[in-house]
């Protein structure tokens, strides 16, 4: 860094600093953030830990429709005038999140350019995300979508360093991620595992090789 440049944004130590409107909370494993229909109030940050989203249809039937981890944001469709919230958020290890009320927000996103362009571009990477998702739910085999599935709880592609540990997932939830049963994805993970792809030690280890089967054709 050349002596009179400016240090890199850090979202955290900014998020700190913000006055009112602004609280940060604790939460432990299967503790909800918020429900799915409440009021949509505030935008949150995670800081540490995983968040899982989930959406109940009116039928009874769940679908997870994202694990979000630290540098993630949650509930900003508050933003865009959505009046309560679409699924759930709950913690499934102990996190930290920080939690902006909506005008809070928008004043911060208007005052702070950096913060404002920091978000611009999560939005722009959310969006690109969630279209290849539906990509790969319509046109990859179960199979490849739980590799990549895997492969992005372990944080492979996104900037810093993969996470090969993940923390404790059902398969329950994983069948719900994939949009298939908890038996295909028992047997999956069995196959994963027997190729040296994945490995349970203390927690499920990712390795590098799961890319093979994404990009196989």
């Amino acid at each position: 860094m050349t002596p009179n440049a400016k240090p890199p944004f850090d979202p955290k130590l900014f998020l700190a600093k913000v006055g009112s409107g602004r609280s940060t909370a604790e939460y432990h494993k299967k503790q909800v953030i918020f429900s799915q229909n409440d009021r949509a109030k505030a935008v949150f940050y995670i800081q540490k830990g995983k968040v899982k989203l989930s959406v109940v249809s009116r039928s009874g039937k769940q679908a997870v429709v994202a694990i979000l981890g630290a540098g993630d944001f949650i509930g900003e469709g508050c933003l865009a005038g959505q009046p309560s919230y679409l699924g759930t958020a709950t913690a499934m290890s102990e996190c930290s999140v920080v939690r902006l009320d909506k005008s809070s927000m928008i004043r911060v996103l208007h005052a702070e350019r950096a913060f404002s362009e920091l978000f611009v571009s999560y939005l722009l990477s959310r969006n690109i995300r969630i279209e290849a998702d539906l990509v790969d739910q319509l046109f990859n085999s179960s199979e490849k979508r739980l590799a990549r599935v895997l492969l992005r709880l372990a944080n492979f592609g996104k900037e810093g360093r993969p996470e090969p540990v993940i923390p404790k997932i059902s398969q329950e939830t994983l069948a719900e991620m994939v949009g298939t049963t908890r038996s295909r994805i028992s047997f999956f993970m069995n196959k994963f595992r027997k190729l040296g792809f994945i490995k349970y030690n203390g927690g499920l280890q990712v390795h590098r090789s799961l890319l093979q089967i994404v990009l196989h054709d």
